[in-house]
């Protein structure tokens, strides 16, 4: 599965402010990282469709993914308020609805990105379930 690596002002700058500010409506997501077991922080755009929430990765498999397919849980909120989540990736012929969704909550920011990959199946999305 193919990965788009933010450019550095974005993962230096950009997405601090973001976790911080819920610049474009992001939450904080929180995922225990896999090997080192300590806890990845980054800012998501969470959507919710059919009375769930869903997690989209614009950039395809990246280490927040990775993470969460290996412990199945996470944390999503903003400024401290985060709550547990147990995590689910569903499955590629499912993720359109969603995908469409979450294009249209997230707009311009992700649009470059939905154009370099523009596959479903390059975007992982997991519906989240209150843990």
């Amino acid at each position: 599965m193919p990965y788009l690596r933010p450019p550095l002002f974005v993962r230096n700058v950009f997405n601090p402010l973001a976790m911080r500010f819920g610049i474009g409506g992001a939450e904080v997501l929180e995922v225990p990282r896999r090997r080192s077991g300590g806890v990845q922080r980054v800012p998501v755009i969470t959507v919710e469709r059919d009375g769930h929430r869903y997690l989209v990765c614009p950039r395809g498999e990246t280490q927040w993914v990775r993470n969460l397919r290996a412990s199945g849980t996470c944390r999503v909120g903003r400024h401290g308020k985060e709550q547990p989540f147990a995590a689910v990736e569903i499955p590629v012929a499912e993720r359109g609805p969603v995908i469409s969704d979450y294009r249209v909550k997230a707009g311009r920011a992700v649009k470059s990105l939905f154009e370099k990959l523009p596959d479903d199946k390059d975007h992982p999305v997991f519906r989240l379930t209150p843990a």
